[in-house]
């Protein structure tokens, strides 16, 4: 029988001195798999509670708070520079020092959090059995960004657009979820996500638009370099995209599935937060991957 989602689920896993990481955990005492579910911009691992108490029942569930967001560590960035490659170790460090059993694992990926899951898999093909990723930007293709997230990339505009960020923090929390969508397709963020949003929004010297434009700042190098790698690229992978997605478009979905041979899903009426709109989606994305 597995745990509900209670304070006693939610702890602090130290991974080295620098990083310590709040987490999610949801145990099984004969679990079919565990699932890891990996958040973005600007969300924290609330984003699953759901979402995970749902498959609690048949798996163990994890989930954890990226540095930089909600309340895990913010190191200096001369200690930890937020790149996607820096964050593809966090997730290795995670999956060893938890002792995951990486053969019945599938990894969930959203936003910032799927380059540096598909990072850490060209290195280890054996990560994950499956990897679920989606809405994000795999190959540096600018044209199929959002305006403001291609000024973060690059040029004398990133500093301007990362203050504007920090200063937009309320609009932000309210309105990101659903910009874009037609009016008949806008939902509700869960209230207790919005709190912790809030909450984590800034701890200490850093702020989480903060650690978003620093992993912007080495966002094309890294692209670059998986692109340039992407033929070791051996853990299957599925691509859960939505249609409506206003801040990644859908073309750089199929791009990377048809570049990958991966199965992609489009989901109609979906934005950039399939896992927020349609909880169900994910639910189903994440059982079927154990089929």
């Amino acid at each position: 029988m597995s745990q509900p989602v209670n304070d006693d689920a939610i702890d602090f896993f130290e991974l080295d001195q620098d990083l310590t990481l709040r987490r999610m955990v949801l145990r099984n005492s004969n679990p079919k798999g565990t699932v890891l579910f990996l958040h973005g911009f600007p969300e924290t691992l609330h984003a699953w509670k759901d979402i995970a108490k749902a498959l609690a029942d048949d798996y163990e569930v994890h989930a954890f708070d990226w540095p930089g967001y909600g309340l895990s560590s913010r190191p200096t960035v001369d200690r930890f520079s937020y790149a996607p490659k820096d964050y593809a170790h966090v997730l290795d460090q995670y999956i060893a020092k938890a002792g995951i059993n990486t053969s019945k694992l599938t990894i969930y990926a959203t936003d910032i959090g799927a380059l540096p899951t598909l990072l850490l898999a060209v290195e280890r093909p054996d990560i994950a059995r499956t990897i679920i990723v989606g809405d994000f930007a795999p190959f540096n293709r600018p044209q199929f960004m959002y305006a403001s997230l291609q000024s973060l990339k690059e040029g004398p505009a990133m500093d301007r657009v990362r203050a504007n960020l920090n200063s937009n923090r309320d609009e932000i929390l309210q309105n990101t979820f659903t910009r874009g969508l037609p009016e008949e397709e806008h939902f509700e963020v869960a209230r207790e996500l919005k709190d912790d949003m809030l909450r984590g929004w800034t701890q200490g010297a850093m702020t989480s638009a903060d650690a978003f434009s620093h992993y912007y700042s080495h966002f094309t190098r890294d692209q670059d370099h998986f692109e340039s790698q992407l033929a070791r690229l051996k853990t299957p992978v599925k691509v859960v995209w939505g249609e409506k997605d206003l801040y990644i478009h859908k073309e750089m979905g199929v791009e990377f599935a048809e570049r990958l041979r991966a199965k992609l899903t489009l989901l109609p009426g979906i934005g950039h937060f399939p896992h927020l709109q349609n909880p169900m989606l994910a639910i189903d994305e994440v059982r079927d991957a154990f089929r």
